[in-house]
Order: C-alpha cells, then sequence, then structure tokens
C-alpha cells in the first residue's frame, strides 16, 4: 500500500501543476486580475453543478491498468477537476501578496507567481496524499478489505457540491475587495 502513495502522488501534484501554472503566466496581467480571479470562480462552479448533472463517470479512467497508478491519479484528478479547484484560491493568494506591487515589472510579478502556483500545489498534493493513505491505512487495518467490496460509496455528489462551495467563497471573496 505504501508503495502505491508514491505514484498516486505525482500524478495528483502533476495534474496540480497542467491546471494551475497556466494561470499563474495569467496572473502577470495585474489590471485583469479581478475579472480572472471572478472568471475561474465561476468556471469553478459551473464544473461543480456539470459534476452533478452529469453523474456518469469517465469509462476511460476505469481503462487505465493498475501498472500505471501515477497515470491514473493524473487523469482522475484532472477529470474531477481537482486543480481547477485550486485556481481561485491560488489567484486569492497571490492578488493579497501582490496588489501593492502592481507597477512592479512583469517578470518579477510572473517569478513570484510561478513560485505561488507550485508552492499551492506542493501544499495540496502533500495534504491529499497524507489524508487519503492515513485513511487508507485506518479502514485496512480497523475494517479490512471486505468493508469495501461490501460498502463502497459513490463521492461524486460529495466533491461536485465541494467545487461548488469553493468557487462561491472565492467569488465573495473576490467581489468583496
Amino acid at each position: 500500500m505504501a508503495a502505491a502513495l508514491w505514484p498516486l502522488t505525482a500524478g495528483h501534484l502533476l495534474a496540480m501543476l497542467l491546471v494551475i501554472l497556466p494561470f499563474g503566466l495569467l496572473v502577470a496581467l495585474v489590471e485583469w486580475q479581478l475579472q480572472i480571479q471572478i472568471g475561474a470562480s465561476l468556471l469553478v462552479i459551473g464544473f461543480g453543478i456539470l459534476r452533478l448533472v452529469d453523474r456518469r463517470h469517465p469509462r476511460a479512467l476505469a481503462r487505465i491498468p493498475p501498472t500505471q497508478l501515477g497515470f491514473w491519479s493524473f487523469a482522475v484528478a484532472i477529470a474531477h477537476g481537482a486543480g481547477l479547484m485550486l485556481v481561485p484560491i491560488y489567484l486569492g493568494l497571490c492578488r493579497a501578496a501582490n496588489v501593492d506591487k502592481g507597477h512592479e515589472a512583469a517578470g518579477t510579478l510572473m517569478n513570484a507567481n510561478l513560485e505561488m502556483a507550485v508552492l499551492v500545489s506542493l501544499v495540496h498534493a502533500t495534504a491529499m496524499i497524507a489524508a487519503g493513505g492515513c485513511l487508507a491505512w485506518l479502514v485496512y487495518r480497523y475494517l479490512g478489505l471486505k468493508f469495501l467490496s461490501r460498502s463502497w460509496f459513490n463521492l461524486d455528489t460529495s466533491w461536485a457540491v465541494s467545487l461548488v462551495l469553493v468557487g462561491t467563497i472565492a467569488l465573495v471573496f473576490s467581489l468583496a475587495n
């Protein structure tokens, strides 16, 4: 089980970076930062609503062999919008850090925002793998694998609601500033 944590972490981290780094480059446009943050919040809300309405699971995810666990982790994170959820939060962190530095050179601003994008992705991937790994160990240790086969449940609804919730919170904070 512990050996599976590294490919899962790597795949999830790669998905976070793939989604959040382009926004790190977009934030260089300081004049448009509020509009980009509002758009990202609305995108997260819309994706959450889409996940609530369209309950089908992508079949391609089930066809990835277990030997490619890192690729599976990456594909699942992209398909479920995990990196997308971080975008409005990341933009809010960059905005708070760079609001007074709006007239500095674009290169300095871009570097600071790319560092923040990497930091947000690393913190998220670390927290995700720590929580998931602990939960997997607890279920395995105290409930056993039979528990999973008898009581499996789908978390898509709670994930979709969390996307809508995070997008709404980010939208409220961006409009309040």
